[in-house]
């Protein structure tokens, strides 16, 4: 059973997913990517991770790089899921490109190169938007490219990770 909640963010409204307990969805409504099929989703917005969201939502948007308190299980690829929890590696107000973690993902499977576009798939196709920061990966030259939910909200959250600008 899916459960959801639509949660306001100085950035628009998101819609939250959750199942078995667990965060598996976090999208900017409307966003590329939205899921289509959420008739049988269920709102239920007092659920404990839903909770433990708002809260890592509130502190992030006030500039503040937090824990969250909850789970999160994003559905995806074994190839998606590597790529994700290389996203969960990357710092707070810092950035990677999608080159290095394809050089990442081949030096550690031994292979001599790995397709950065393919790396730009997985980020592109990421379900739980913001907490798993996709939103930090960046072109060769330090360009914003792709962001499921608009370049203008990727450069809203890198400035406010850079401290450069406050949303919250």
């Amino acid at each position: 059973m899916v459960y959801t909640c639509q949660i306001d963010t100085p950035l628009g409204a998101m819609t939250a997913a959750a199942e078995n307990g667990a965060l598996t969805g976090l999208w900017f409504v409307g966003q590329k990517y939205y899921p289509l099929k959420t008739d049988a989703w269920i709102n239920k917005p007092e659920q404990a991770v839903f909770q433990a969201l708002r809260v890592w939502l509130a502190d992030y948007f006030s500039g503040k790089a937090g824990v969250f308190a909850g789970r999160v299980a994003p559905a995806g690829t074994s190839f998606q899921k590597t790529v994700w929890e290389i996203l969960m590696t990357i710092p707070f107000g810092q950035t990677t490109t999608y080159g290095d973690i394809a050089g990442k993902i081949a030096t550690e499977r031994g292979l001599p190169s790995m397709s950065a576009q393919a790396v730009g798939g997985a980020v592109g196709h990421n379900p739980v938007s913001i907490l798993i920061p996709c939103h930090r990966v960046v072109g060769s030259n330090g360009s914003l490219t792709g962001y499921a939910g608009g370049l203008e909200k990727k450069k809203a959250l890198l400035e406010l990770e850079a401290g450069t600008t406050t949303l919250g």
